[in-house]
């Protein structure tokens, strides 16, 4: 079995825009991004990102461009990230089971990658991203300044301090 370190990535790997990130041209990686996922993969967590991508659906941006933004990510970061799993949907268009706060893309990755969620964290930015691990029993970070929370286990202010918490 496998420890993981799932991330969201807009607002953990990446700024958040309010409309959206799927140009790479602004695909700005967060500071100290690359270095956290460099001595997370060394402690030898597999590195699995999980995101919702609704303005695919919303007809806002295609599939090519969010892939050219992680492709961008791999280049920047050495190709680290072992696999990036998206929920393309919106609630609007559809009640998906893929979309966080749903457990279905964690359970792919789980089944795939042989993961002990025992001894796996997920980091992300909003409840959403931490209620399906929570569910799952695996360890939550909430990272930034923004919304209260009831599902983190640990707060941090970015990456890098999550990466401190996973590693001490």
């Amino acid at each position: 079995m496998n420890p993981c370190v799932f991330l969201d990535r807009d607002g953990v790997i990446n700024k958040d825009y309010p409309n959206y990130v799927y140009k790479v041209s602004r695909f700005e990686i967060l500071e100290g991004v690359t270095q956290s996922l460099a001595k997370l993969k060394e402690s030898g967590f597999l590195l699995i990102v999980i995101t919702n991508q609704s303005g695919i659906s919303l007809g806002i941006y295609t599939i090519e461009d969010m892939r050219s933004c992680h492709a961008y990510l791999q280049k920047k970061c050495g190709n680290l990230i072992d696999h990036f799993y998206f929920s393309p949907y919106h609630p609007s268009v559809t009640n998906s089971l893929s979309r966080k706060p749903k457990t279905l893309l964690f359970e792919k990755a789980i089944s795939k990658y042989q993961i002990d969620v025992h001894s796996s964290w997920m980091i992300g930015d909003r409840e959403r991203d931490l209620i399906p691990a929570k569910e799952l029993k695996i360890k939550t970070i909430k990272v930034g300044n923004g919304e209260s929370t009831t599902y983190a286990d640990y707060q941090a202010n970015d990456l890098v301090k999550a990466t401190q918490i996973i590693l001490q």
